[in-house]
């Protein structure tokens, strides 16, 4: 138990020495990256009517498998270049990879904000197109009502 409690917090440590380590860079673009896919996948969900990103990959087992493609072919790129940037990284502040962090990292440089992003966008996305279509339509029956 206390071999594994090093552990942990080696993996702590490791992790916020990130933010004041070399390539910190990265902990601000990889995100914005990211969550400009997901605004866009977003868009396009609401075009396309989908429901919720994240909602929908919970409760809706019949759309899992689709998510699941859209999602990695979206942030896939993203995923990939957060964890070899972050293999970099280790290599050159620990001489060596740690694949637990690494796969820590990549998860929160680049799913989670797009996990987090996606499905809000497309709600607002829908509201919005909702609200133009109702006041399109208040206005064709004002319209017609004066004349």
């Amino acid at each position: 138990m206390d071999k594994i409690l090093q552990i942990l917090q080696r993996v702590w440590d490791n992790l916020i020495g990130r933010a004041s380590g070399p390539m910190n860079f990265r902990l601000m673009i990889q995100p914005t990256v990211a969550t400009f896919i997901a605004i866009r996948a977003g868009l396009k969900d609401a075009r396309e009517g989908r429901p919720a990103f994240l909602w929908a990959a919970l409760w809706n087992p019949a759309y899992r498998p689709e998510l699941f493609q859209q999602g990695r072919k979206d942030v896939g790129k993203v995923f990939i270049l957060a964890a070899a940037l972050d293999s970099v990284y280790q290599l050159i502040v620990h001489r060596g990879v740690y694949v637990l962090e690494l796969l820590i990292v990549a998860t929160v440089l680049a799913i989670v904000p797009y996990v987090l992003i996606r499905g809000p966008v497309n709600r607002i996305a829908r509201r919005i197109q909702i609200d133009q279509v109702i006041k399109r339509i208040e206005g064709v029956l004002t319209a017609k009502n004066h004349t």
